[in-house]
Parts: C-alpha cells; sequence; structure tokens
C-alpha cells in the first residue's frame, strides 16, 4: 500500500487507515474482542500503519483493545486518539457533555498513554469543539504537551474553518477529522480550502456512510436498539430508500471497473486530494480486504466527473445526527 502525507507538519501514514470504533462501541453486536486483535493485527500485515481511536469509544476499552492488538508492531504504525468527552462519573456508557479545558486535556493524555501502552500520542484530536474553552488555550495545551514528547502532532475534528485557523495560529494543526464521503459533502463548502490554504490534511471518517454505502443495508433492514444507526435520521427506513439510488450509481459505475459500491466510494475519495486519507471502520476481515482493494482503482478526471454529475441528480434525504449531535459539530 501506498502512504499519503498529512499536513506540512508530515505526518506519512497509509493511504486508507482504520477506524476502530466500531470494534467496542456504536454498533451492535458487539464483536468478540478476540477476533478485534486478530483484525487489527491482519490489518497491519495487510500495509494498514495509521489507527484511529478515542477515549470515548467504549469508552476506554477501544484504546484498551489497541494497546493489546498493536503494541507489537508501534514503530511501524501511528495512532490517532481524542479528546474532549466529559464521561459519565458513575461509569456508565455514555459522555455527559464536553470539556477541553486545559487540566482535563493533560489527564485524558496520561491515561491514554497508559492504556495503548505507547510513550507518544502519534495525533492527537481534539473529538468536539468545546463552546466554553477557547481554541488557543486548547492548541497551548497540546502544544505543550508536544513539548514534553507525548504527544506528536495536534489534529481537531468537526471543527469549522475559523477556528481551524484560530488554533493552527497558535498550535500547527496536522490533520482535521470529520464525516466526508459522497453522502456527506458539506467539507466541501468551506473546510476543504481552507485545510488546503494552511497545508493540514484531512482525515476522512464514515467514508462509506457507516455501511450504507457497502450495499449491505436497505430499507429492510433492522437496526439493534443499542445501535447508534437506529436513531439517525438518515437510516430511517424512508431516507434509506430514497437513498438507495447514490447505492446503486455506484454499482453500476463500479462495474465497468470490476469494483464494489465500497470500492468505489473510497476510490472517488482517494481521488479527491492527495492528502486525504479514509479510515473506514470495519469489523469483519473479508471487508477489510475489499477496502484495501480500493487503494489500487485509480479513477481518471473523466471517472470523477461522471460520478458527481450522475450523482448530483440524486436527491439525498436524512440528517446524518439528532439535532443536539449536529450543533457541536462546524463550530
Amino acid at each position: 500500500m501506498q502512504t499519503r502525507v498529512l499536513g506540512s507538519c508530515g505526518l506519512e501514514v497509509s493511504e486508507l487507515g482504520l477506524g476502530c470504533m466500531g470494534m467496542t462501541s456504536s454498533y451492535a453486536p458487539p464483536p468478540d474482542r478476540k477476533e478485534m486483535v486478530s483484525l487489527l493485527r491482519s490489518a497491519v500485515e495487510r500495509g494498514i500503519t495509521f489507527f484511529d481511536t478515542a477515549e470515548v469509544y467504549g469508552p476506554h476499552t477501544n484504546e484498551e483493545l489497541l494497546g493489546e492488538a498493536l503494541s507489537p508492531f508501534r514503530n511501524e504504525i501511528s495512532i490517532a486518539t481524542k479528546f474532549g468527552f466529559r464521561l459519565d462519573p458513575g461509569g456508565g456508557p455514555q459522555w455527559v457533555g464536553l470539556d477541553s479545558r486545559p487540566e482535563t486535556i493533560r489527564r485524558v493524555v496520561e491515561s491514554s498513554l497508559r492504556r495503548l501502552k505507547i510513550e507518544t500520542i502519534d495525533l492527537l484530536y481534539q473529538h468536539r469543539v468545546d463552546p466554553d474553552v477557547p481554541i488557543e488555550d486548547v492548541a497551548g495545551a497540546v502544544r505543550d504537551l508536544i513539548g514534553e514528547g507525548k504527544v506528536r502532532k495536534f489534529g481537531l475534528s468537526e471543527a469549522g474553518a475559523q477556528t481551524i485557523r484560530r488554533a493552527h495560529a497558535v498550535q500547527p494543526v496536522t490533520a482535521l477529522q470529520s464525516e466526508y464521503s459522497l453522502w456527506w459533502r458539506r467539507p466541501e463548502v468551506d473546510v476543504i480550502p481552507t485545510l488546503e490554504e494552511l497545508g493540514i490534511g484531512f482525515v476522512a471518517y464514515a467514508p462509506l456512510g457507516k455501511g450504507f454505502l457497502t450495499g449491505a443495508i436497505s430499507d429492510s433492514t433492522t437496526f439493534d436498539s443499542s445501535d447508534s444507526r437506529s436513531k439517525s435520521p438518515r437510516f430511517a427506513v424512508e431516507a434509506r430508500r430514497a437513498n438507495q439510488a447514490l447505492v446503486d450509481l455506484l454499482a453500476r459505475l463500479g462495474e465497468r471497473l470490476g469494483a464494489t459500491p465500497a470500492q468505489m466510494a473510497l476510490a472517488w475519495l482517494l481521488a479527491q486530494k492527495p492528502w486525504i486519507v479514509p479510515i473506514p471502520g470495519t469489523t469483519k476481515l473479508h471487508r477489510l480486504e475489499e477496502n484495501i482493494t480500493a487503494t489500487e482503482i485509480k479513477l481518471s478526471p473523466e471517472d470523477v466527473r461522471e460520478l458527481d454529475d450522475a450523482a448530483s441528480g440524486i436527491i439525498l434525504q436524512g440528517a446524518r445526527y439528532s439535532e443536539k449531535l449536529e450543533t457541536m459539530t462546524n463550530r
């Protein structure tokens, strides 16, 4: 697998990363831990060197999983994790607010290092912008941790263009992580132009629309109540039925190139900018291999234009998050 460089600060990673959230949270049923250890190690063996986790995934258990699975490969890989959510003090599985105070950032980093079994976090993101803490204070706290050798690079997640600029002025931002796919293209409005201007990389989470763009989900699919998609407006039956047209488009154009809908969706993202790195998540080896094969599909400018033109005629339905969660993005 080839590599890409995130940001002018120069974090070199595999051109496709692995989002690990679903290995311990958000989707149901929860997978077997031993199987996830094996899957993570299989990803390394197949050339993936960039792994994405967060304190809140589990919570904590996702970082512990990566610490167990990836410690033998520490010199070969980069691990990104995140701070910023306030966890239930009673130990419950849900977060109860935001907290990016400098003292909290330091405490979370110390704990993440221990769980991940590493001495330095390669890329540390603020998970969501905290309106109660100036972004300059957040960037300054991470700058101090970089100076101490506990963090290598600074990132933001779902931040707006002006916040990115303010943070970058204090501590250079290496990467912005946000949702981006043919199903969600809002970053193209002002975030991606800002990143290009400032020399910041883009890490695209949910590049397969949380499974929808693989073609494995239809209007008859049912979700367990503990599955986050059961509460997502765009996974409502009516929305899935309407949005199937996008999956059908990917399948139709992919047939010509010998590619699955998922591979077409990833190839489209990889063709956008050389500093965009998608991090599709999976808990299945055959899906991991399918995603990795997408890096071998090189769409021409004509292919991309054909896909864009056809997709522009599809009216997508359903918000990606509840109103409360959506207000926490693009700040």
